[in-house]
């Protein structure tokens, strides 16, 4: 039988970022199926939104091997606890330290990898870039986790960033402490550069409007989130999903 497949984002109260998830769903939907890896496919979200992972993991049958793959830029929180609670909870693998739900049966669920890091997101992120001068200095900006192995993926992408461009580009942070987009630009507005944003969010809302205003007030330039309501899902993001369930199959 065919594995059966749970698409899960972050989740987000934007319209526009709602409408770009669900196209994502939709394109890696068709390109399974078309390709005879699955035709079961549901989409549910960590937070914010409905379903949640329980619910969707509830509407996939139980009897075939369900993949999840995160629709996350990077391993955080929502991957090491809550994708992994939700999985236990459902009869799957318990992660480390909790144990199985007594009179559960076990079900083969699998959780994939995030989708980043991947040169191919690098490869998406120059693209969306404007052209560039050479006093520009660019910048990669990530939402930012408490969980370090999540900055340390987004810090991995910039690097891929830096050779793709073959320039030198720092990773910054919408949250927490440490390169903290807000403190790099005071620092930058000083120095008479340009700072040019790679925009290492997935979908439009409330990080990407909150990097924008940022960056408006030193005349900076932050690229389109990587997935836009005026373009369609880009085909590295559809590969990238496809590559993450084969891998786990």
């Amino acid at each position: 039988m065919q594995p059966v497949l749970g698409l899960i984002s972050h989740g987000t109260s934007s319209p526009d970022g709602q409408a770009v998830i669900l196209a994502l769903a939709e394109a890696v939907a068709a390109d399974l199926r078309e390709r005879g890896i699955t035709d079961t496919l549901a989409l549910g979200h960590v937070d914010v939104q409905a379903p949640d992972v329980a619910e969707v993991l509830a509407t996939l049958p139980a009897d075939r091997t369900t993949v999840l793959v995160p629709l996350l830029l990077s391993p955080g929180y929502h991957v090491h606890v809550d994708l992994a609670e939700a999985v236990a909870g459902a009869g799957g693998p318990a992660p480390d330290g909790m144990g199985s739900v007594p009179g559960r049966p076990v079900r083969d669920i699998r959780v994939a990898g995030t989708l980043g890091p991947d040169p191919r997101l690098a490869e998406l992120l120059a693209a969306n870039l404007p052209a560039l001068d050479d006093g520009d200095e660019v910048i990669l900006v990530a939402a930012g986790s408490s969980d370090e192995r999540a900055n340390d993926a987004s810090r991995a992408v910039g690097n891929l960033l830096a050779e793709t461009l073959a320039r030198p580009v720092h990773t910054t942070f919408l949250a927490g402490d440490r390169d903290n987009l807000r403190d790099i630009v005071e620092q930058k507005s000083h120095l008479g550069r340009r700072l040019v944003a790679a925009n290492y969010l997935l979908a439009p809302g409330y990080f990407d409007d909150l990097a924008a205003r940022l960056l408006a007030t030193v005349g900076g330039r932050l690229s389109a989130p990587l997935l836009h309501p005026s373009s369609p899902a880009p085909r590295q993001l559809v590969d990238i999903v496809r590559d993450r369930m084969v891998a786990v199959l």
